[in-house]
């Protein structure tokens, strides 16, 4: 049996993601239950259309992030362009306008690392695609609090240094590709619900 209780998910990507977080989002049934918190690199210009489109065909709720916004299982939420997306230990966003971090804001590793601080071993984290090294301290971070680290296959991801550096930085517990990850998403709700 399960013997964690995972609160929420932090997710996140650059080159290549949205087609993964697309694919992810629209598989993930209403019935899904934890908070799921995603970081993707985008244009500073991204109007936050992207959030209103995925929502329309996800079965789970899409929205962005709001400044000091209550985290709420069920709900998918993506940092706005520009702004680095923060996660306070009482379980709300903060959104700041600090310097880049890994030349990126949102930046995976500020999500979390606060992420980390805010949910321990309650947190699961997930690295995907991407053409930097955004995330893989990020990663670290959520393991050495106890959290549940994943990172996409390399071999299936459309740019690999960014689950590279991962793997590298973290030895994370799972390495699996984007059909592997929802499995276990869907897997990981299936063993809460029956702990409930």
């Amino acid at each position: 049996m399960l013997s964690t209780k995972y609160e929420a998910v932090v997710l996140g990507a650059s080159a290549g993601g949205a087609k993964v977080i697309k694919d992810l989002l629209t598989r993930l049934p209403g019935t899904f239950s934890m908070a799921l918190i995603i970081v993707q690199h985008v244009s500073d210009l991204a109007d936050g259309s992207w959030a209103t489109l995925l929502d329309e065909k996800c079965n789970i709720r899409v929205k962005e992030a709001d400044e000091k916004e209550v985290i709420q299982k069920a709900i998918v939420y993506l940092a706005p362009a520009n702004y680095h997306l923060l996660i306070e230990t009482d379980h709300t966003f903060t959104l700041t306008v600090d310097e880049r971090v890994n030349y990126a804001r949102p930046s995976i590793d500020v999500l979390f690392e606060t992420a980390a601080l805010a949910y321990r071993e309650n947190l699961v984290g997930i690295i995907c695609t991407g053409a930097n090294f955004d995330g893989a301290n990020g990663l670290y971070s959520i393991k050495q609090k106890g959290g549940l680290t994943i990172v996409q296959d390399p071999g299936t991801a459309e740019a690999t240094a960014m689950p590279i550096a991962a793997i590298q930085r973290t030895d994370p517990s799972h390495i699996l590709s984007p059909e592997g990850i929802l499995d276990l998403l869907l897997n990981l709700q299936t063993l809460q619900s029956q702990t409930l």
